[in-house]
């Protein structure tokens, strides 16, 4: 029973590595979106906005804030990614088969997923 329940959860922590990974992934994307254009390319789109002075500036702020939070959740993201590979790897260094097969299994699930 402990050995059934020891795979489970190995198998349940390397899909919960491919989730988290895909999940950075995510919030990767949503930062990169969330970052303006070059200053280039706001010149040559919208001219006419260079003449306020005050709107630019706390579209700027708001624009840092947020993504500041996408780059603060893309940390936490990663380092729940580091612990759980670790954990994965010393789980696989025990040698044991079933282990390294429930490892293997959780990350094509979660990969599928």
């Amino acid at each position: 029973a402990g050995m059934v329940l020891s795979v489970l959860v190995i198998l349940l922590l390397s899909v919960l590595y491919e989730v988290v990974k895909m999940g950075k992934a995510k919030v990767l994307r949503r930062a990169l979106m969330a970052v303006p254009p070059s200053l280039s390319q706001e010149a040559l789109v919208e001219p006419d906005e260079g003449d306020s002075g005050g709107g630019d500036s706390t579209q700027h702020g708001a624009v840092q804030g947020r993504w500041f939070r996408y780059h603060v959740g893309q940390t936490l993201l990663h380092v729940v990614q580091v612990v759980v590979g670790y954990t994965l790897m010393l789980a696989v260094m025990s040698y044991n088969a079933w282990i390294f097969l429930a490892v293997t299994a959780g990350s094509a699930i979660g990969y599928f997923v």
